[in-house]
Formats: C-alpha cells, structure tokens, sequence
C-alpha cells in the first residue's frame, strides 16, 4: 500500500480505531456481526473518530481564521465586483462559522458595510455549506473524490447564487436597521498565544455547540446501517425514483445541524444503496437550509428577497442531486 493510502486509512478513516473498538465490542459479549454489536461498534468507532478529527480540524482552521476577522475580511471583499468578487466571498465562506444561523451577523455585517448583495450571498451560502472540515471529514467516510466534489457543487450554488441574487436588482429588499448597524474597523492584530486561545475556545464552542447532533447523527446512522432493511430504503429512496432527491432535501429542510452530524447518516444511507446525489442533496439542505436560519434570515431581508434566495439555493441542490446520481459510478 503506498503511503497516502496508508494515511488515508490509518489517519482520517482511523481503521485501527475500529479494530480497537470491534474488539471492544467483543470483549462485552456482542458479535460485531449482529444487528446489535454492529450498532455498538458504528456508533462508538463514529462518535470517536469524529471528535477527534472534529477537534484536530476546529482548531487548525481556527488558527488560519484568526488571520481573517471581519474587519479584515471586509477589506479584503471591498470594491470588488464581478465573479472574482463573488468566488473570493465563497472561498473566504469555507473558513469561517460552521453553521447558517452564525453566519448571518456576519452577513449583516457585510451589507451594512456596503458590499453588493452579490458577494454578501455568496458568502452566506457558502459559509454553512462548505468548510475546509468538511473536506477531510468527508473523505475519511467515504473517499477523497466525493469530498472534493461535494466542496467543487457547495462553491458551484454559492458563487452562481450569489451572482444571480446580484442581479435581481433587490437592494431595497433588505431590512431597514441592517443599513444602519455600525461598522467597526478595528485592528484584530493576535499574538501567537492570542491564536491559540482563540482556537482552543472555537474548539470548546463548536463541540459545545454540536455534540448533541453528531450523537443524534451517529445514533441514525447506526438504525439505518443495521436495523432498517436495504430493500425499504432503496424503495423510498433508491437511484433510480425520480422523487429521491427532492425527498432529501424537502427531509433536510426541518432538520438543524452542522455536517458533522449528517455525515454518519449519509455513510449509512449510501452504503443502503442510496445515490449519492440524494445523500448530497439531503447533506445541502439540512446545512444551508434550516428552518432556524430561515427564520433569522427572514428578519434581516424582506419576503422577496428571502423567496428569491431559497429558490436560487433549492433549485441548485435539486439540479446537483440529480446530476450526481447520474454520474454515482464514478465516485463509488
């Protein structure tokens, strides 16, 4: 085995985790080959691994955003236009907050500032979306080709998104107050143990945050994986039932969590026989389009505006959903 696989499987996937905790299993009388041993070894080798990668990850990207407050951040986007403007916002969206709802004072933030709607949704698409975390994590589930397409289709949605909210010519349909929230330009300049403060408290904030979800998450995950039989998933949701990707993401929707906590699901979903299109599809919308989100959003933007985004975004995880089914074999 060369040595990225041998990374690959030992690092991110963690096999020896798993050899350790199948022995674990054994070791209490259960045969990781039933229903439930097999649940006992998913959930805890799952809930493990991605709280050690989640932790690793959380802190490593902390440390690159505390070079990005902002204030900075604003600077950076300001004055710029076009779609480089909008590629930079969804770019700069992956390392910053992890979840939609702490995304949008960001997002006030940025428009009071006077950056076009364009680069702000972009950014707000993004940001909830796609995040170097979900890079890695993603690949010690399933492999490195899904986990780069699923960031290539997240930045795909957020910089059309955000170009098409651009040139709807929507200015007015932001609330009133976000144009007058004050805009501090401030000098975020952190020593070297500033960083690692700041990283160590994300690390703290973020588990805090989302620990439940990935146990709910990992918890599902595991029914799915042992106690469901393939033959209902794939009649619900199999590749080839046209209605499979709008049931994803219409199924995400209520849901609210970070993609830590969809992502044991998702593993189990296409080890069912579920395409791949759906489980993306379903991974989009629990993460960009939450109701509690939805909620905030609705009181910085008008109903227009708000309409005009959940279509732009619905309608792009509907149209990735369906093109990633098409094309599962080259991926699984």
């Amino acid at each position: 085995m060369n040595i990225l696989g041998w990374l690959n499987d030992q690092v991110l996937r963690m096999q020896w985790l798993s050899h350790l905790v199948s022995s674990g299993v054994s070791a209490v009388g259960l045969d990781p080959a039933s229903r439930l041993g097999g649940s006992a070894q998913f959930f805890v080798y799952d809930v493990i691994k991605i709280f050690i990668l989640l932790s690793v990850l959380i802190f490593s990207i902390s440390w690159v955003q505390s070079y990005f407050p902002p204030e900075r951040t604003r600077r950076i986007l300001g004055g710029r236009t076009g779609l480089w403007a909008n590629t930079l916002a969804a770019l700069l969206g992956t390392i910053t907050p992890f979840c939609s709802c702490s995304s949008i004072p960001l997002f006030i933030g940025f428009t009071a500032a006077g950056l076009p709607l364009a680069i702000t949704f972009s950014f707000l698409i993004s940001s909830p979306l796609v995040d170097l975390a979900s890079v890695i994590l993603l690949a010690s589930i399933f492999n490195w080709s899904i986990a780069l397409a699923y960031v290539g289709v997240g930045l795909v949605v957020a910089i059309v998104g955000g170009t098409l909210i651009g040139r709807a010519g929507m200015e007015d349909q932001v609330a009133d107050f976000v144009r007058t929230v004050p805009v501090h330009d401030m000098d975020h300049a952190m020593t070297r143990m500033g960083r690692l403060r700041f990283a160590a408290d994300q690390v703290a904030e973020i588990v805090h945050r989302v620990w439940a979800y990935i146990l709910i998450g990992v918890g599902l995950g595991a029914a799915i994986h042992n106690w469901i039989p393939e033959h209902i998933i794939t009649a619900l949701l199999g590749q080839d039932k046209w209605w499979s990707v709008p049931l994803a993401t219409l199924v995400g929707v209520p849901m609210y969590a970070d993609i830590f906590g969809t992502m044991p699901i998702a593993e189990a979903l296409v080890g069912k026989g579920v395409g791949l299109g759906t489980v993306l599809a379903f991974m989009m919308a629990v993460t960009a389009l939450s109701l509690p989100s939805i909620i905030m959003l609705k009181r910085v933007v008008k109903l227009p505006l708000l309409i005009l985004f959940l279509s732009v975004v619905v309608i792009g995880i509907l149209g990735i959903g369906f093109l990633f089914n098409a094309i599962t074999d080259w991926f699984i």
